[in-house]
């Protein structure tokens, strides 16, 4: 145990969930304590500390001052930096970033400011040579990412994250450009502790992970979040699973103590730190070789999305849970990175608008009408993907039909509310909510946030 509290607390919590899932207790209703966001500070001793938060900001203090792994959301940063003035009254002499994402990047503006208000040094920025070309891509993507940030996190208020309008109608932040940036490894002296950043693909290509051999601590950004890895989102750039599950024995041979997410709880000891990596390893690489083996054999993306399945002792383990990601989003991501976007449908290779077949199909089944009927009795029974199927070739061949988006809007909510992660939920929530407003009937249709709540992901 740490002497504080708040660390101790947060270990206790991980050790038995860990525990439980190896040894069969794991509920699926634990998952709720695994990601706090509270601003709590969490004393490991050693000049190593933790602030709970959205990302999580590690805090190490030096000789020369303190130095932050990552920086949390601006909304949050002034919370982190409430709790960090309570465990140092150092000025903050490096940030690192584990990758470019807003949650872990956008609180350091604040930190800038408050050292040059006080007439302290600019801190020192250290990342990855591919997070400029990320913060570069955010600029020119503007639109889009505030487009789909503001559907994957529907009523984030909770967070400091603003509601879909507002989000949509910026995205940007004032970036703090690194000051250094790295390719492969990078050494570095924080004050008199040392600390090693490496750099491995994972959600990010612009991923880094920091070890501090003295302490025997591993500051792992996104590469765990105590759900099921980030790697198959559906709305974003490639990810990178087989690369992720390397990074993750590299730091399982480092026989880590402690180690300290971006998001959810911190794990203490050698065997349940190892535990925990190495079964995210093999969830990955498992929806890998699965993967290549059919596409190896001919199969298109349709055979490999309905024959690929993760094994049940690791869909089960408490640190896998499919409430953010999911492993049939991560197959795509995997037909992507090695197949192209082709599903090989030689009729989807240059097809007809979506509109077009859509009236075509309407006419032959008698009517959008008819076609609507057919999807909310599929829906009542539980065939939620076939009835999504066909309320969206309904409501594209009679899009202004009052009554279709009526039953889409009900089709939607329905198959939302039989999912687990936000993701899906996410988006699914969104196409019930405007077949409401198209309809005139109020949709029941809420945030679209996961059963429990959290959302340990990338804005």
């Amino acid at each position: 145990m740490t002497g504080n509290a708040y660390a101790d607390d947060l270990l206790l919590r991980s050790a038995k969930l860990v525990d439980d899932g190896w040894d069969g207790g794991f509920s699926p209703s634990q998952s709720k304590e695994t990601n706090p966001i509270d601003a709590g500070l969490a004393d490991f001793g050693g000049g190593v500390a933790l602030v709970a938060s959205f990302s999580h900001v590690v805090a190490l203090a030096g000789s020369t001052g303190l130095t932050l792994v990552d920086t949390s959301l601006a909304a949050l940063a002034g919370a982190v930096q409430n709790s960090l003035a309570s465990w140092s009254p150092d000025p903050v002499d490096t940030i690192i970033y584990t990758h470019g994402h807003v949650d872990h990047v956008g609180g350091a503006p604040l930190f800038v400011k408050s050292n040059a208000d006080a007439g302290a040094r600019r801190p020192r920025v250290v990342g990855h040579a591919n997070v400029a070309p990320r913060f570069q891509r955010y600029d020119v993507t503007e639109g889009y990412n505030s487009r789909i940030n503001a559907r994957q996190f529907r009523g984030r208020r909770r967070l400091g994250m603003d509601s879909p309008d507002e989000q949509a109608r910026r995205w940007g932040v004032d970036w703090v450009w690194p000051d250094v940036s790295f390719v492969d490894r990078l050494a570095l002296d924080l004050g008199g502790r040392e600390a090693v950043l490496f750099h491995d693909k994972g959600e990010t290509d612009d991923h880094a992970w920091v070890w501090l051999p003295e302490q025997r601590v591993i500051c792992g950004g996104d590469f765990l979040t105590w759900v099921f890895p980030n790697a198959g989102n559906p709305q974003k750039v490639q990810r990178y699973p087989a690369e992720w599950a390397r990074a993750m024995r590299a730091m399982a041979a480092l026989e880590p103590e402690l180690f300290l997410p971006a998001h959810g709880l911190p794990i203490e000891g050698r065997d349940r730190i190892h535990r925990v990596l190495i079964d995210v390893a093999d969830a990955l690489e498992s929806l890998v070789s699965q993967t290549l083996e059919l596409m190896n054999s001919g199969a298109n993306l349709d055979e490999v999305l309905n024959t690929v399945r993760l094994a049940p002792r690791l869909a089960e383990r408490p640190y896998l849970q499919a409430t953010y990601d999911e492993p049939e989003f991560v197959v795509r991501n995997i037909w992507r990175l090695y197949g192209g976007w082709w599903d090989g449908d030689p009729s989807h290779l240059k097809p007809a608008t979506s509109v077009e077949s859509s009236i075509e199909l309407s006419s032959l089944a008698g009517g959008a009408q008819r076609l609507a009927e057919r999807a909310a009795q599929l829906s009542a029974d539980g065939q939620h993907r076939l009835a999504c199927h066909l309320i969206e070739i309904a409501a594209k061949g009679e899009p202004t039909n009052a009554s279709v988006h009526a039953v889409r809007s009900e089709v939607y909510r329905r198959r939302r509310d039989g999912e687990l992660s936000l993701m899906a939920r996410a988006i699914y929530s969104e196409a019930a909510e405007r077949s409401a407003a198209i309809s005139g009937v109020e949709s029941a249709a809420p945030d679209g946030t996961a059963p429990d709540g959290t959302a340990p992901g990338e804005p």
